[in-house]
């Protein structure tokens, strides 16, 4: 959305964050042995706190509040009692939502206990390029170059970038224009970034797969050639300088 008045400014900032502080206290609840569909109740309890309503749900009447995709679930995990967390687990939750009339959405990917998997440096190239790439945009700045960004550090980690799952445009809806920041250069999109909008710049970074698949569950995502996926977004503030980055508290960076 185009920001033009204090009061949408301020809007922005309360849902963002309700949206980014769930998502940490998530993360941080998160136990082995936990099912996702425990760490999904707590997520609800903490939205239903800021009164903020799951922009999945609400919007999509998806099975949970908040998405939780774990190891081989490049996207859209359904939160499941049957999902027990385990040590060395590659897990992701994206939480979005909306509070009085304003969306907001971020995400993280993290590893369960020890890295006995060796997931670690997937989840720290997806940081790294989501860093690289926010840092990037201002009011003018060509949507497909930061999209060659995140595709050519994404190569330089030794990953590849899922094709068909993008940023987008947030604020008085969950999916609002521009509709596709994908994650590598689309050269024929001349679209430009404008200065005073809100928009959710997410990664998707692969160890196999460049495009996904939908499970029989009719929302799970899994990578079209297997491996394994992470993601991590924000949700910004586009300026004529450094963007203000609104679900800052989430503390996926650290």
């Amino acid at each position: 959305m185009s920001i033009t008045t204090e009061e949408e400014l301020e809007g922005m900032k309360a849902v963002s964050e309700a949206v980014a502080n769930t998502l940490k206290m998530m993360r941080e609840y998160a136990e082995i042995g936990m099912s996702t569909k425990q760490i999904d109740d707590y997520g609800a309890e903490i939205l239903k706190g800021y009164g903020a309503k799951s922009a999945p749900f609400e919007t999509y009447k998806f099975p949970g509040y908040t998405c939780i995709s774990v190891n081989n679930e490049a996207a859209h995990g359904i939160p499941s009692e049957d999902k027990i967390l385990k040590e060395g687990d590659l897990v992701n939750i994206d939480v979005s939502a909306e509070l009085n009339g304003f969306w907001s959405d971020n995400g993280g990917s993290f590893v369960m206990g020890k890295d006995i998997h060796k997931h670690q440096p997937l989840v720290d190239a997806s940081k790294a390029i989501l860093k690289k790439a926010i840092a990037q945009i201002k009011g003018g700045v060509k949507i497909a170059d930061i999209g060659f960004t995140m595709e050519s550090e994404a190569k330089k980690h030794g990953f590849k970038v899922i094709k068909d799952l993008a940023g987008h445009g947030v604020g008085r809806s969950l999916h609002e224009k521009p509709e596709d920041i994908v994650n590598f250069r689309i050269k024929s999109n001349k679209e430009r970034f404008k200065k005073n909008t809100t928009v959710a710049i997410e990664t998707f970074i692969s160890t196999k797969s460049t495009y996904t698949l939908q499970a029989d569950d009719g929302w799970t995502l899994l990578g079209d050639r297997g491996g394994y996926v992470t993601q991590h977004e924000h949700t910004i503030l586009v300026t004529s300088g450094a963007p203000v980055i609104l679900t800052e508290a989430n503390d996926i960076w650290n």
